[in-house]
């Protein structure tokens, strides 16, 4: 129940390398993955389940091996049987009950007699009790297909158990749910994931960082902890190691300038001396060489001094939170931004929500969370919101001034654009080197302002997105986000948690993330579900 890598490396078909000699042990008990978009930990989790095969070095897993990946390849004419695995099984005990004891069922049922009654257990643990085995996949939410994908790993029970961004599209109450189900897991857990609450509840938080991989104890709380510790002490150490750069230099060129009044001196009183010219110039060598040997442990100090504030420089992480002004986005308190009366619309011949429809009026600067459980029509109202889905019942007023929608697929840019070229048409108005500090301002420096968007990371294109949504011409009133840090590492939710915090319109969010709309400072809460929209306090965070 553990796994063991040994000086692993990986690189991709062309060249890029991803992880490059890294050794790690990963014990038995519950270990947090986290590092920046990028650094590895979704190839490292494929490496170990045996997915990919590594360039150099050897992963060694100890016992069976289960892999929920971030994306399930999962097509909807599927059932929930036959994803649990558990379809043939169960086909075979019907068959039995009939009266059919065909060898070749009784072969197939094996002694999982007890099938159908271990899987609506483990289904009902996973808050999926009501969902029909024989149900497609295609009439589940997305938050309903990772609780399945889910169930169906710990159906198998697995030694090692890989967990990549589990908890992407879970409501609330399947999250609770996860996080109860993992604590009694009884082997190896690994989670690659940036909900801080599911990290809080690991043994251990395993970071990789600029190729090395680093074990905290404790749990993500504990790490931020021991992370902030360090960095005020490495901060310490470059102030430190500064002061002690510039003093050995200023010595150095002191004793320079001391040696050369000397010089001076004794070639002005050298024609007075009376002294052969022979001593005279072996006293100069001599100086010269006392002189030198001094600059040069004077050269030694500086550079040592220089490796030190080296030392200390890598060892500070690099700030990555953005720096924004928006005062183009502020909205007066009593200004109504939006108004709908009696919204609905309709989802095949079915009303999406309730009889009567569903009342939201957004006014001034606020900031509203909207939660509630998977497949409730949240997403549904941010479009009729934002107007991209026309209503079949109901009113619908905006004011003046433009509405911005962010779904969760972030496909707002053209991926064959540049970041630069998306700017660019988003605001034609705003001067080029405007574009280019507010570009710097999103992270998007000299080159990788032309990167194309269909090459950038998950949290690489939300940040040029709301670089071309916050600063498009005019800046938007109302802000519509949905699921805005599905896929993000904790360092992107960093980023989206600062741009945010520069934003002085009206905001939707719609989250599962509650320390995320903690951050924001929301001020009002709104909960669909069972097609009407009420207004409730802060969600409580999983226990």
């Amino acid at each position: 129940m553990s796994v063991t890598c040994s000086d692993l490396s990986f690189s991709w078909p062309d060249g890029t390398p991803v992880l490059d000699h890294l050794s790690l042990t990963l014990p038995p008990g519950r270990s947090g993955l986290v590092a920046p978009n990028g650094a590895g930990k979704t190839t490292l989790l494929r490496l170990i389940a045996g997915e990919l095969r590594p360039g150099g070095g050897s992963v060694t897993v100890d016992g069976t091996v289960g892999h929920l990946r971030q994306t399930l390849p999962l097509t909807g004419d599927r059932t929930v049987a036959d994803v649990l695995g558990v379809a043939p099984v169960l086909a075979a005990l019907a068959a039995v009950e009939s009266g059919d004891a065909d060898e070749e069922h009784l072969a197939t049922i094996g002694t999982d007699w007890d099938a159908e009654e271990r899987t609506g257990a483990q289904l009902d643990r996973l808050g999926l009790g009501h969902v029909p085995l024989d149900r497609r996949l295609d009439g589940l939410s997305g938050g309903q297909v990772v609780s399945l994908g889910l169930a169906a790993q710990l159906l198998r029970r697995p030694d090692v158990l890989l967990l990549d961004e589990p908890t992407n599209n879970l409501d609330g109450d399947a999250r609770r749910a996860l996080v109860t189900a993992l604590e009694t897991f009884p082997g190896c857990l690994v989670v690659v994931s940036h909900d801080r609450a599911l990290l809080d509840r690991m043994e251990r938080i395993v970071e990789l960082d600029r190729g090395a991989a680093r074990t905290y104890s404790g749990d993500f709380t504990a790490y931020e902890a021991t992370v902030a510790a360090e960095q005020e002490a490495a901060e310490r150490d470059v102030r430190g190691a500064g002061q002690d750069l510039r003093r050995e230099r200023r010595d150095r060129q002191l004793a320079r300038e001391r040696a050369a009044r000397r010089q001076g001196t004794a070639a002005r009183n050298a024609p007075d001396s009376g002294l052969p010219k022979i001593l005279l110039g072996a006293r100069k060598r001599r100086a010269q060489e006392s002189a030198g040997r001094a600059d040069g442990t004077h050269a030694a100090r500086v550079d040592d001094a220089r490796a030190r504030l080296d030392a200390a420089t890598r060892a500070l992480r690099e700030e990555s939170r953005l720096a924004l002004d928006l005062p183009g986005t502020v909205v007066p308190a009593g200004r109504t931004v939006f108004r709908g009366a009696g919204l609905q619309t309709r989802f095949g011949a079915d009303d999406v929500f309730a009889p009567g429809g569903v009342d939201l009026e957004v006014r001034g600067p606020e900031r509203i969370g909207l939660t509630g459980p998977n497949g409730a029509g949240k997403s549904t109202l941010l479009r009729l919101v934002s107007g991209e889905l026309p209503a079949t019942g109901g009113v619908a007023s905006r004011a003046t001034g433009r509405t911005a929608y962010l779904s969760q697929r972030l496909d707002t840019l053209d991926p064959d654009d540049t970041v630069a070229g998306a700017l660019a048409r988003a605001a034609p108005a705003t001067p080029e080197a405007q574009r280019r500090t507010l570009l710097a301002r999103f992270l998007f420096r000299g080159q990788r302002a032309h990167l194309p968007v269909g090459a950038l990371s998950g949290g690489e294109r939300l940040r040029a997105t709301l670089a071309c949504v916050l600063f498009a011409e005019p800046a938007p009133q109302l802000l519509l986000l949905d699921e805005p840090t599905n896929n993000l590492d904790l360092v992107g939710v960093a980023q989206l948690e600062s741009a945010l915090d520069a934003y002085r319109g009206a905001l939707v969010v719609v989250s599962h993330d509650e320390r995320f709309l903690a951050a924001l400072r929301v001020d009002r809460w709104l909960r669909l579900a069972e097609g009407r929209l009420t207004p409730t306090g802060a969600p409580r965070e999983p226990r």
